[in-house]
């Protein structure tokens, strides 16, 4: 068989495409280094592309994904989603492989078949759709049966759909030929997934944690002590590593080999009798972790599998293990014995899988009954959870970077069915309510009956966000048919204001290349559409905001079933929060970070919201430390960033307001303090007068004067402030410990650019410089005496403006991911060069791209699994007619998860927090419902009665409508509509789009709080 090479990609570059034949090893080579045939290009990567993924991975663990060859068996539903995550991921070589034909039960998870491909290969069928996600990845296909020759081609062999039997002779191939293997298959609601690294494996990072490093106060070398300064944490381990760098005095640990340390205390860690011998240490110095290999060791899985090691995934079903690795034997012997998968609801069939099993541990009866009824069900939600995991321990093996499985790991999904007394109980379920129907459900309706089925194509959800989780969370939510009904019931809805980026492509897996540019929201709203053909789907390019609720108003959010969200910003995540507790929405929340990720439900009248529970505030770096005394990088970033902002966006908007509107300009200004006032006066007269480019010489001369003032002129006038020798009133050394003392650069380049007059240096006297945070506050509030005198100087000369001058400045909006723009050169370029005043070790580009964009790193396998628990979460939010089902809370799972570990930690939701007033118990789900029209009088007297308290106060947002002792205004209000006194207060009209308004009121007595009103018009 020949190759065939297909043209599926972009035009940019076509995706490499191959047909492999497995006895004829010319058309696919078959190489003993997995790496020697990796192109010469791919030692270069595209950062763009992969940005996300190598701030999570790092650049060395991303090159060996670029060298790497992995081949993955079996195309159904946990197959395809490897085979996408790995594509993504940027793995060298992928070739598919799979001997099976579609059947209708594929299409309930194998998103890249349809209708049109039952009875043909799967492999074959996925194979331009898996292509085209990354055209720098070669994908290749089979359909021959395995074998060891061709096993031996790969550095990492992945089975899915295939029974222990075959496993253990796969894995006698990979042993025999220095290969890995990895495992996994998934049934209904139950999955597993298993490894085997053979002996020594080498992990270069068992965590994949970026290095501590920190700031050294003191060395003893009596008992090898060292001490953090400002008792700041060091985060190591027993038996960390670490290495030293300007180290004064004990010189002897600069750039040493790699020391262990034992943990002594937080900010403290002991080097031992290592550093005895060496000179005193006198002041200074940084500390680095090293990470050092270790090995491993791992049975075969046939070995593994009479005493298997076993990763937790759930706490709370600890004995769940054993149990379902002899249900998953017996599965395997039932279909090898009767040819055949166990029938849905069928009690004969779990009768005969009983009769198999080994009797090494006791199976409870619920277990092994709905282990054998789902045994033909195929959940896309269950394939994108263990696909995500699977495909991390494919990166972990290839890379070598993190921790591998050890070595087993089942996974279930049970409390999905849905709950006792629910009007979809499973319990009583027959064979003929799962009964195939030669539909691309028949995989799902399995696991829950056609009932079930029918109403979760009737709803109607909110998908906010078309990024990473959004684009797999509208993946899932149309493979499981959520708004599918044929009769139009149900619906999807999805926004996302953002337009598609090169950086996107590597998670965002609904898009292609020839889509940068697009709105993500109507590109995600077509490729879902592809999936599913009966999706219903409405589209929006908004963002969700107050700015926005004519567009997401009560009508819109009332004929919702639920909210998903899929945001990368707290401020939108809270926002979505608060409109879900008001219109008593559940809602998905997840997000992901690296390897790391979490989910959580809120759920009506039962959980606590997301706002609930607030994460600690990020530190902000102090401003003086910023202004004068970096000793990270972090600090230079920073400055170079706010340096951005100043010389490029803040200037030219300042004196764009002033040449919009001068008299409004000036009215601001009467509000501020007068150092205020002049650094904005100064500010708006450099951008229109004094550092007005009006050619391409202007430019260079205005970046020469820049570099000189930042770089030279700002250092000289702080080393005339603070001379190096200063020694602070206790007689230490000033520039000690965190403050690094600077020096000035010089300038020295062409001599084109020498032509340009820098004046000279002149300190200034009287000069203060702030030491701490109280005096940057307090420099702030005052320019000095002759600040009039400067603020009406600038004024005047603004005020006789040229006609050119007056034109019009474009300010420039960062932005990090455009490398045509020349921002991150910029940026990079002004935190190095001050980094070089400090002698703090620069950056590279992807560095300071990472700590100027606040960029999170991102992975596709953690972002499928994310999506995936998140949507089997929705499974439990369905009953008939639409309804919220009654559901006990320890049936939902929230999760924290950490691929690089692997780590798995799922609990219960808390409880919504409740409050008191009277004997009544109330918590955020809770209100007073008032229809109107009702008059103000009538509104005070009815929450009166209903709480039994006295309203002292009403308030409708920020507006006071009534104060009991404000008796004259509320006489002349009691008698309007509630509708007309809130106008009246607040001298604007309600919104058209608005049906209620938000009433809090305030009672007698000792700090009483009641829930707040909602009034309906």
């Amino acid at each position: 068989m020949n190759p065939e090479v297909f043209d599926e990609a972009p035009p940019t570059k076509k995706a490499r495409i191959q047909i492999c034949d497995n006895n004829k090893t010319g058309d696919y080579p078959i190489p003993m280094d997995p790496h020697q045939n990796a192109q010469k290009n791919d030692d270069v990567l595209d950062t763009n592309l992969y940005s996300r993924q190598i701030y999570a991975l790092g650049e060395s663990a991303m090159m060996h994904l670029r060298k790497s060859s992995v081949l993955i068996s079996g195309m159904g539903g946990v197959g395809v989603e490897i085979a996408k995550n790995l594509i993504l991921g940027g793995v060298r070589r992928v070739t598919i492989q799979d001997t099976k034909d579609a059947t209708y039960l594929d299409l309930s998870a194998q998103y890249y078949l349809g209708e049109s491909h039952i009875g043909k290969n799967r492999a074959a069928s996925s194979l331009s759709s898996l292509a085209e996600l990354n055209d720098s990845v070669e994908v290749s296909v089979s359909t021959e049966p395995l074998t060891e020759e061709f096993v031996a081609g790969f550095e990492l062999v992945i089975l899915t759909d295939t029974p222990f039997e075959q496993q253990f002779l796969v894995n006698s191939w990979t042993r025999n030929n220095g290969r890995y293997l990895l495992v996994a298959d998934a049934r209904g609601l139950f999955s597993y997934v298993a490894v085997d690294v053979g002996k020594e494996f080498r992990i270069d990072d068992k965590n994949g944690e970026q290095s501590p490093e920190g700031h050294v106060e003191f060395i003893s070398k009596v008992d090898g002590d060292v001490g953090l300064i400002e008792n700041a944490p060091h985060n190591l381990e027993d038996g960390d590593y670490v290495t030293f760098s300007e180290v004064k005095g004990m010189t002897e640990l600069n750039d040493c080999k790699p020391l262990k340390v034992t943990v002594k205390k937080p900010h403290i860690f002991c080097l031992g009798d290592a550093v005895k011998d060496f000179n005193e240490h006198l002041e200074g110095g940084r500390f680095r972790q090293v990470k050092m290999p270790t090995f491993v060791s791992y049975p075969t899985l046939e070995e593994g599998h009479e005493k298997p090691e076993m990763v937790m995934w759930d706490m709370g079903k600890w004995d769940y293990g054993e149990q379902l690795h002899e249900l998953w034997a017996a599965l395997y012997a039932f279909e090898k014995k009767h040819g055949r998968s166990p029938v849905p609801r069928n009690a004969g069939d779990v009768d005969l899988l009983r009769q198999l099993l080994r009797g090494k541990a006791t199976i409870a009866e619920d277990l092994l009954k709905n282990f054998t009824f789902q045994a033909r069900g195929n959940l896309v939600t269950v394939a994108s959870v263990l696909g995500g995991i699977a495909s991390q321990e494919a990166v972990k093996i290839i890379t070598h970077h993190m921790t591998p499985l050890n070595q087993f790991m089942y996974l279930d999904h049970i409390e999905a069915l849905p709950a006792p007394g629910t009007g979809l109980d499973t319990e009583n379920l027959t064979e003929a309510d799962c009964a195939p129907r030669n539909s691309r459900y028949d995989g799902q309706a399995a696991v829950f009956g056609w009932k079930y089925q029918e109403e979760l194509m009737k709803q109607k959800w909110f998908i906010v966000g078309a990024g990473a989780i959004g684009c797999e969370l509208l993946k899932n939510f149309a493979m499981m048919g959520v708004g599918c009904d044929p009769q139009g019931k149900g619906k999807l809805k999805i926004t996302d204001m953002d337009q598609i980026e090169i950086s996107n492509l590597n998670r965002q897996f609904l898009f292609r290349r020839g889509d940068v540019g697009s709105k993500k929201s109507e590109c995600a709203g077509r490729a879902a559409k592809k999936f599913n053909p009966d999706l219903n789907i409405e589209v929006l390019s908004e963002r969700v905001a107050e700015d926005t609720e004519h567009i997401f108003s009560d009508e819109f959010f009332g004929d919702l079933n639920g909210v998903a969200n899929a945001l990368d910003n707290v401020e939108a995540r809270r926002y979505m929060d608060r409109r879900c507790v008001f219109y008593q929405l559940p809602l998905l929340e997840s997000g992901t970070q690296g390897t790391k990720g979490n989910t959580q439900v809120v759920f009506p009248h039962l959980t606590e919201s997301y706002g609930s529970s607030v994460d600690p505030p990020e530190k902000d770096i102090p401003m003086c430390t910023l202004k004068s005394f970096p000793y990270e990088i972090q600090h230079t970033i920073q400055w170079a960033r706010d340096c951005f902002e100043g010389v490029f966006t803040n200037g030219a908007t300042a004196a764009n307001q002033y040449l919009d509107n001068k008299d409004a300009f000036f009215e601001r200004m009467q509000t501020m303090a007068p150092g205020q006032k002049v650094e904005v006066l100064e500010t708006v007269h450099k951008a229109l007068i004094t550092e007005r480019s009006k050619s391409a010489e202007d430019c260079i001369r205005w970046a020469r004067l820049l570099f000189e003032s930042n770089y030279h002129n700002s250092i000289a006038q702080l080393l005339y402030s603070i001379p190096a020798d200063q020694v602070t009133n206790d007689g230490v050394k000033f520039w000690s410990g965190t403050k690094r003392c600077p020096h000035v650069l010089s300038f020295d380049v062409d001599q084109a650019v020498k032509a340009v007059k820098v004046p000279e240096f002149k300190p200034s006297s009287g000069v203060k410089v702030a030491t701490t945070e109280a005096e940057a506050a307090n420099n702030t509030s005052s320019f000095g005496e002759d600040s009039d005198d400067i603020i009406k100087k600038l004024t005047e000369e603004l005020t006789a403006l040229t006609t050119e001058q007056a034109k019009p400045l474009v300010p420039i909006d960062f932005e990090k991911d455009d490398d045509s723009n020349h921002h991150m050169e910029f940026i990079t370029a002004a935190s190095n060069l001050r980094a070089e005043n400090y002698n703090i070790q620069p950056a590279d580009m992807m560095k300071t791209k990472k700590i100027a964009g606040r960029i999170i790193p991102a992975l596709a396998t953690t972002t499928a699994t994310v999506a995936g628990l998140v949507s089997i979460e929705l499974y439990k939010m369905i009953d008939v007619d639409g309804k919220l089902p009654k559901i006990n809370r320890d049936r939902f799972k929230n999760a924290f998860i950490n691929l690089a570990l692997p780590f798995f930690g799922l609990s219960e939701p808390m409880p919504a927090p409740a409050k008191n007033y009277n004997e009544t118990k109330f918590t955020l789900w809770d209100r007073l419902d008032l229809k109107g029209p009702m008059t103000l009088s009538s509104v005070v007297k009815t929450v009166q009665e209903m709480t039994g308290m006295t309203v002292s106060m009403l308030s409708a947002g920020t507006s006071l409508i009534y104060a009991d002792f404000m008796p004259g205004p509320y006489a002349k209000r009691k008698d309007m509509n509630i509708k007309e006194v809130v106008e009246q207060v607040t001298k604007r009209p309600l919104p058209s789009y608005k049906k209620s308004i938000v009433l809090e009121a305030t009672m007698e007595g000792d700090d009483e709080e009641i829930p707040y009103i909602r009034y309906v018009f």
